[in-house]
């Protein structure tokens, strides 16, 4: 028989892919280019010249075999040292390629930190808002997931709810700073109230408790803002990294796992990942991906549009009337909605061809998050739009 488990999951299929598809088929309707898609998380600039080079190197006079062939279950050696010189000369700790483990993108990454650290049974403990793709990645594990209900003054973390509901049975904590969908940076004093707990309560229930930082739009920071590294903060952090933002290849699906040098066990964890690679499939990404973007360690795509694209829609759309915390980095926002039903909201924006996605689904009833990774000069035609759906709330 066919399993009932991913059956049933197809009544529960992604909020965001859904806005998107429509956003696409409207397109066809009337031109991609005046739907207002703030959807999907999709980079929105090309990726760095650089990576075309190099891949076109690599190509040319790499040996086939190396070059498109396996790679060894932890990744490419001289790739992983790479990325372990990098996060020492970038954080100031002693990453070596023992820590690093090559993965298929973030979600990869997640995949594997997960089950490193966890029994089914156990909890990991979220924070919203969340990215929604977390409940399926950590109830797939057998773990239990226990959401912290969001601060929503500043998205920081609520700590008295934090404290209700950590416990013995508490086995990670999961971060995402900067943040899905609120666009907003955990500050230094909001990540040493957060440690400072865990390190008291791993004394106290006599067992290890792991941060797992999710941080694929760790290079995305705004200007001001303060972008403290969780690792620094906390010896049994798994920080999970993506490429795709960065360097704009979400597609390439090429990220890592970076064990804490100072983390008790770390290189077994390291270890531990390739056999968890044996029962989820996620064995040797892309050679060709790994080799190029080792060399791409130290740049990045012209994240600047991204800044530009949030001064624009923030200042307009707190001038109509929405509260908004000002994102700090990402290219989201999280804007409440003009009314309490943030889906009977959206689907009024759609009205003048505006995607948007209800916070629902990411923890967060009536707000609605805005993924500006679009051309600036859209975001501008789109605020024509956000004035005649801001209209319709008018007394």
């Amino acid at each position: 028989m066919i399993s009932p488990k991913y059956k049933e999951m197809l009544n529960q299929k992604s909020v965001i892919r859904e806005i998107s598809a429509y956003a696409n088929a409207r397109g066809k309707e009337i031109g991609y280019e005046n739907v207002f898609d703030y959807s999907l998380g999709n980079p929105s600039v090309p990726v760095p010249e650089k990576f075309r080079e190099t891949a076109v190197k690599l190509l040319e006079e790499k040996d086939p075999l190396a070059l498109h062939g396996y790679s060894e279950g932890h990744g490419i050696w001289e790739v992983r040292e790479a990325v372990a010189a990098s996060l020492k000369k970038r954080f100031g700790l002693p990453y070596t390629g023992n820590h690093i483990f090559m993965a298929s993108g973030a979600a990869g990454a997640l995949a594997h930190a997960f089950r490193t650290v966890t029994v089914p049974g156990e909890d990991i403990i979220v924070f919203a808002p969340y990215f929604p793709e977390y409940v399926p990645y950590i109830e797939a594990t057998g773990a239990n997931i226990k959401i912290v209900e969001a601060d929503t003054e500043s998205f920081q973390i609520h700590f008295e709810r934090f404290e209700e509901l950590i416990s013995e049975n508490t086995a990670a904590v999961l971060i995402n700073s900067p943040n899905n969908p609120s666009g907003i940076v955990y500050s230094g004093e909001t990540l040493k109230r957060l440690t400072d707990i865990l390190k008291k309560k791993q004394e106290e229930y006599g067992h290890d408790i792991y941060i797992i930082s999710d941080e694929p739009y760790r290079e995305i920071i705004f200007e001001g803002t303060d972008a403290p590294i969780v690792s620094r903060y906390y010896d049994n952090t798994i920080m999970c990294y993506s490429f795709s933002k960065s360097i704009s290849i979400p597609g390439e699906r090429i990220g890592y796992v970076a064990v804490n040098p100072n983390c008790k066990d770390g290189e077994l964890i390291i270890h531990m990942c390739t056999q968890i690679s044996r029962g989820i499939g996620h064995n040797c990404p892309s050679s060709l991906i790994q080799l190029v973007a080792a060399n791409l360690l130290e740049d990045t795509a012209d994240l600047s549009v991204y800044e530009k694209n949030m001064e624009i829609l923030y200042k307009e759309l707190t001038e109509l009337g929405f509260t908004c915390v000002k994102p700090g980095g990402t290219f989201y926002m999280f804007p409440k909605a003009l009314e309490e039903d943030a889906k009977a909201f959206c689907r009024k924006a759609l009205k003048y061809d505006l995607a948007l996605v209800p916070g629902d689904s990411f923890g967060c009833p009536g707000f609605f998050r805005i993924a500006y990774c679009v051309p600036t000069e859209k975001v501008e035609r789109s605020l024509s739009a956000f004035r005649k759906l801001a209209k319709e709330y008018e007394d």
